[in-house]
């Protein structure tokens, strides 16, 4: 058989690297956000680290050789000031990495007034500024990538998650309505959905025994680490990612796909 196809091949690790180009990284502190600074960096990029914490921002840009900024993503006024100092700072964002998010643990019979919004607001609002803001940023500046932090939460009920969960759940839906949307202007839109990530915040609120049993419940049998999470934004930042949009990669070690028990002790032998 003759060979027809004759299609370019693409210079695939040079779609990985993200040299002379800006990513804005919103929750850049800790965590997930720390090891994503260093993942963009380490691919060439520079990153505009945004913190609420002032410290936690320089100390971040200091590590990646970035650019450090403080302020609340949830309010308007300081989104608003953000992108004017990032035209100011970094010229043009390329994309942006929207990692911001906690959760009050409450019963769904007890959650307040009050929780509902405090949620709605540090899993929700920001998302929204960031699109409608650095949606319009990378529009003018010819396209570009926006990456969000969903959660399983999000795509399957919980206890103690209702608010949580209907907040993430919104995220997910204003993904795909701004991929829709901002796709004609070359601005692909995604988001990762983790599972349980050993987090400080999270190892300190389960200890020991939540990571036990948490990593006895995932088929991979283990809970993911920041790195973990950090490795699919990176790709959704990059070229590799070029015509994948609209979409929610979970990140759960299999959980999800399988009957939510924990598996039973068992021998599993090759067949």
């Amino acid at each position: 058989m003759t060979r027809t196809d004759d299609s370019e091949v693409p210079d695939y690790p040079a779609r990985f690297r993200l040299d002379g180009r800006g990513v804005v990284l919103l929750g850049a502190g800790q965590g997930i956000g720390r090891q994503t600074a260093h993942a963009l960096a380490q691919c060439g990029a520079r990153v505009f680290a945004v913190d609420r914490d002032p410290d936690l921002a320089a100390d971040i840009a200091e590590e990646v050789d970035g650019i450090a900024w403080s302020g609340d993503a949830t309010s308007r006024a300081d989104a608003t000031r953000m992108w004017a100092d990032v035209e100011a700072r970094l010229g043009r964002a390329h994309a942006i990495v929207d990692i911001i998010g906690m959760s009050r643990y409450a019963d769904l019979l007890s959650i307040t007034d009050e929780d509902w919004t405090w949620h709605q607001d540090v899993v929700l609002r920001h998302a929204l500024l960031a699109l409608q803001l650095g949606g319009a940023h990378l529009a003018a500046h010819g396209g570009g990538a926006i990456t969000f932090v969903a959660s399983v939460s999000g795509l399957t009920g919980a206890p103690m998650h209702a608010a949580y969960g209907a907040a993430k759940a919104g995220l997910i839906s204003l993904v795909r309505s701004a991929a829709v949307e901002l796709g004609p202007r070359g601005i692909r839109v995604n988001a990762v959905a983790p599972g349980v990530v050993w987090t400080p915040r999270v190892s300190a609120y389960l200890g020991e025994p939540g990571r036990k049993a948490n990593s006895a419940n995932a088929p991979l049998n283990d809970v993911a680490l920041p790195a973990d999470i950090a490795g699919p934004l990176l790709f959704l930042t990059t070229d590799l990612s070029r015509y994948l949009s609209g979409q929610v990669l979970t990140v759960d070690g299999a959980v999800s796909a399988k009957f939510p028990y924990p598996l039973p002790d068992m021998d599993v032998a090759p067949h």
